[in-house]
């Protein structure tokens, strides 16, 4: 593992024109990785599994400022647990796991804050809203009660080369547009500048800040 510095981390933040926010990605890595990029300046931690954050929150415990987002695929028994543990969830892939989310956040008393998966080109290993079935959908999304609707999110498939990489981030900034949402989470470590130029603010870098994961 090798760490950033946090002068080569203050350059990452400074190139980021306004409105482009910097999720640090530290599924994977430990606690004392995180309370360092804290000390940066950092609030913003994602995370992909339930039981990992929870152990990672009581070690960070005093840090209270941290907001959390669960950036991994959810599954649905898992949901309630993320609903009290996580701000922020990037990764809604479908209308049933959206609408759980909406019922146990009403019993929870919670209303996260959420980011539609999409799925723009076909890719057997991600899950999300192909365009036509998000837009079918859309009247009973938007109703749908303790959901505060942010954006989008999507990972282009690893097959694509640089152009198509490009023009499915601007796909995904004009759709959200179309349906009237301010945010774009897209773009990580290898591709985070594109994503920033088609109009991402929310870019997911692990790599970059944290070097090989631990586990």
């Amino acid at each position: 593992m090798i760490l950033i510095g946090s002068n080569e981390f203050t350059r990452i933040k400074d190139s980021l024109p306004p409105g482009v926010n910097l999720l640090a990605v530290s599924k994977g890595h430990s606690h004392e990785s995180i309370r360092k990029i804290f000390g940066y300046g950092q609030l913003d931690f994602g995370e992909s599994r339930l039981q990992e954050a929870i152990s990672k929150k009581i070690d960070l415990h005093d840090l209270k400022q941290l907001r959390w987002h669960f950036v991994g695929r959810l599954q649905k028994n898992k949901v309630r647990g993320v609903i009290r543990e996580f701000d922020y969830i990037h990764s809604v892939d479908s209308l049933s796991l959206i609408e759980r989310i909406s019922r146990i956040s009403q019993e929870e008393n919670k209303t996260p804050k959420i980011f539609l998966q999409v799925k723009l080109k076909d890719d057997p290993n991600k899950g999300g809203f192909i365009k036509q079935d998000l837009m079918s959908n859309w009247s009973n999304i938007t109703s749908l009660k303790n959901i505060n609707l942010m954006g989008l999110m999507t990972i282009p498939p690893i097959t694509l080369n640089p152009q198509q990489t490009n023009d499915l981030f601007f796909e995904c900034r004009n759709f959200a547009n179309h349906l009237g949402l301010k945010d774009c989470s897209m773009g990580m470590s290898n591709d985070y500048q594109e994503a920033v130029q088609a109009g991402s603010t929310w870019i997911r870098l692990g790599f970059l800040l944290f070097g090989n994961r631990q586990s």
